[in-house]
């Protein structure tokens, strides 16, 4: 079975395509780096909706997201962006956890795993 890999370097790919699936990297807000909350979770669902639509597939084919957030203070308000993106009856298995990222500009992470 063969894997294609997407925006890749030698550190990681943003996605890959094993079979019928799309592993997507956590997702990170570039252009919302250091912003609300809210604006870091909509940028980085928008990544995901491009890489996604890049791999062939879409979030309504969506089966796992795992979120990391830099503080639980903020479920209330990723989750207000991130419901308003899931609507539909399609929304995947999801797991949040707290935990440190890469930068403190960072405050939300969203990694996503879907079906072709």
């Amino acid at each position: 079975m063969s894997i294609q890999r997407l925006k890749t370097n030698d550190r990681m790919s943003q996605a890959v395509i094993h079979g019928d699936t799309v592993y997507l990297a956590g997702q990170v807000a570039l252009t919302a780096r250091g912003e609300s909350v809210t604006a870091q979770t909509t940028a980085i669902l928008a990544q995901i909706d491009a890489l996604l639509a890049e791999a062939g597939t879409d979030k309504s084919k969506a089966l796992s997201a795992t979120i990391w957030l830099a503080s639980m203070d903020d479920f209330a308000e990723m989750n207000a962006v991130w419901d308003e993106w899931s609507k539909g009856g399609n929304a995947p298995c999801r797991a949040c956890v707290e935990s440190r990222l890469a930068s403190p500009d960072f405050t939300v992470e969203i990694g996503v795993i879907a079906a072709l």
